[in-house]
């Protein structure tokens, strides 16, 4: 698609106001994906760039998530289906921060603004986002 952008060539732009990740191509092109993003209280925006990349991930809930959602549960296997890792993780170099898959519950929030700071994605989005970034990868969060 057509996406005129300053970052350069591979970087990773999520636009919170429009809730949509692109992926730099250059020359005024991107990839775009429809995209949760975090809910009031727990928006960020700035600089990142990826850490870690995993598949199917196994999650713990931060102490943060945990004092909101007490209920939640402590650990969650990677590959569960009730896991909100979904099938890949992107971590970024911010505290508890990840680009990630989604549950099929969680699949309906998508395009909206509910998580605790992380990016969500479609599973099949994030596969291949995952695919074609990279550790080091460049993130930029606009508000």
């Amino acid at each position: 698609m057509h996406y005129e952008t300053s970052a350069e060539p591979g970087t990773v732009v999520i636009d919170t106001a429009r809730r949509r990740l692109f992926l730099v191509l250059g020359d005024g092109r991107a990839i775009e994906y429809p995209v949760g993003v975090p809910k009031r209280g727990w928006e960020w925006s700035g600089s990142a760039y990826v850490n870690g990349k995993y598949v199917r991930p196994d999650w713990v809930p931060p102490p943060e998530v945990l004092e909101e959602e007490p209920f939640l549960p402590r650990h969650v296997r990677g590959g569960a289906a009730n896991n909100p890792m979904g099938a890949r993780a992107i971590t970024l170099d911010r505290s508890e921060v990840a680009i990630h898959g989604s549950t099929q519950r969680m699949r309906a929030t998508i395009g909206g603004a509910a998580s605790h700071g992380c990016i969500r994605m479609y599973n099949e989005d994030v596969i291949d986002l995952y695919n074609r970034v990279h550790i080091g990868t460049p993130v930029m969060m606009l508000p």
